[in-house]
């Protein structure tokens, strides 16, 4: 919520200032009388008829007293802005509360209110409000939406005062604007077990040693309701303080959600463009994954992780982590094209250690980035992706048979590498892919002799 307010700055300008702004605030009206004051005392002199005087004069200067009152008025308006939410995915909703208050002694004349929004969002939205009473309240509301992610101004508010014969407006503006982020489209996904684990913390879970021995214990406070034979005699002596031993610390189950943003490997552009698709698809992974319990991050071709900073690099289940996902999904409204050509800074991340189960949104691959892709899925133990040509989505397949073929190869090369790899077509569901990968790996591991999940 922001609050501003409006009208004092400007009313304090030097006189010639003044006196520009007021003229240059005339209605049609107020320009319409002006001029027919002048013609009438013009008429006036040449015919030598002093009442046509009068009625020139009269019509001349009731505009300007217009104008003068108009800009030396001090209204004292605050005005505020709340958007609800301030985070909407795309195609959806949000609504803008506009409140104005009357902080003066006095009443406040017909009041014009206009928030500027881009176009993107829909019109500009205007509200004529009626006389405001010395500490009166007033509250609008409207609404906007798009279908293009991004972050999106809006604001500031300018408020159009009107003098009660329509002969002058001026214009106030706030100093303030809000920001509305509009973030991919998140699709529900089912909860199929890609990685061999139906949650974070399941009957897969991995579990690390914090006590190799007696003298290796790594203690901690004792909380109410700990077991007393867990009480470290040694420590707590040490430290003054009940202390007991820490035994055994979950790890939760990881993923690394892989995106391809480089501009080579799409084409076209839009809502329904292949890069759109992909950006969604990885939302929808990044959110599945946080509610199944694990522990995720955003991975990109230029090597770039969200959340990246602290720990390992990870968001888990806990209350940072849900800062963290927030972080991402902005990071996703705003993401757009590399100028990258490979994948090879995405592998110097992934090759460090343990990624957990990797899920790869892929654009147009050469061999050269599906001998890197084959690379990267030696370092973790689950591996999807994703491979979109980009050339079905701008084109119908019958016209683009070389494309098709060089797709199948690149696909065939990632499914040798251990990848569960499927094709995208234009307009497919990401939760049906999902399911179909599930059903692939199944049938992966039952030829090879495996057990099934």
């Amino acid at each position: 919520m922001t609050t501003a307010g409006a009208g004092q700055a400007e009313a304090d300008r030097g006189e010639k200032g003044g006196i520009r702004t007021a003229l240059a605030g005339l209605t049609t009206r107020g320009r319409s009388f002006l001029a027919a004051g002048v013609a009438a005392a013009v008429c006036s002199y040449v015919l030598g008829q002093s009442d046509l005087l009068r009625v020139g004069l009269l019509l001349a200067v009731l505009p300007l007293v217009c104008a003068t009152v108009l800009y030396r008025t001090r209204y004292r308006v605050a005005g505020s802005r709340r958007l609800s939410p301030a985070r909407v995915p795309a195609g959806s909703e949000a609504r803008v509360h506009l409140r104005m208050d009357n902080v003066s002694r006095l009443p406040t004349g017909l009041l014009m209110l206009q928030d500027r929004v881009p176009y993107v969002l829909g019109p500009r939205p205007r509200f004529v409000l009626d006389r405001v009473e010395a500490g009166g309240r007033r509250e609008v509301s409207y609404r906007v939406r798009s279908d293009l992610r991004g972050r999106y101004p809006l604001g500031p508010l300018q408020l159009r005062l009107t003098d009660p014969f329509g002969m002058c407006e001026l214009t106030r503006s706030f100093s303030t604007y809000d920001t509305l982020t509009v973030i991919p489209h998140v699709e529900a996904l089912a909860p199929v077990r890609l990685s061999g684990e139906a949650k974070g913390y399941g009957d897969g879970r991995l579990r690390s040693l914090a006590l190799a021995g007696e003298d290796d214990v790594i203690p901690r406070g004792y909380r109410y309701g700990d077991d007393l034979r867990r009480v470290h005699w040694r420590s707590t002596a040490r430290y003054g303080e009940l202390m007991v031993r820490r035994e055994e610390q979950p790890q939760r189950a990881r993923c690394t959600v892989l995106l391809d943003t480089r501009g080579i490997a799409y084409q076209g552009a839009g809502p329904d463009s292949a890069f759109e698709w992909a950006v969604s698809g990885a939302a929808s992974v990044l959110v599945h994954m946080l509610e199944r319990g694990y522990s995720v991050r955003l991975l990109t071709d230029t090597g770039n992780a969200v959340p990246g900073e602290g720990g390992d690099g990870f968001a888990g289940a806990s209350q940072e982590s849900a800062d963290a996902a927030g972080l991402m999904m902005d990071t996703l409204a705003v993401i757009d094209h590399s100028d990258g050509a490979g994948l090879s800074r995405a592998y110097d991340v992934l090759r460090g250690g343990n990624e957990g189960l990797l899920v790869a949104f892929l654009g147009d691959l050469d061999e050269e980035q599906a001998a890197v892709l084959g690379r990267m899925r030696q370092r973790s133990p689950g591996a999807v992706a994703f491979v979109l040509d980009s050339d079905t989505w701008v084109r119908e397949p019958s016209d683009v048979p070389g494309p098709l073929d060089r797709s199948g190869e690149r696909l065939r090369m990632l499914r040798e590498a251990g990848w569960t790899a499927l094709g995208v077509p234009r307009g497919a569901s990401v939760d049906e892919l999902w399911r179909q990968a599930d059903r692939v790996r199944r049938g992966v591991v039952a030829a090879s002799g495996g057990e099934g999940p």
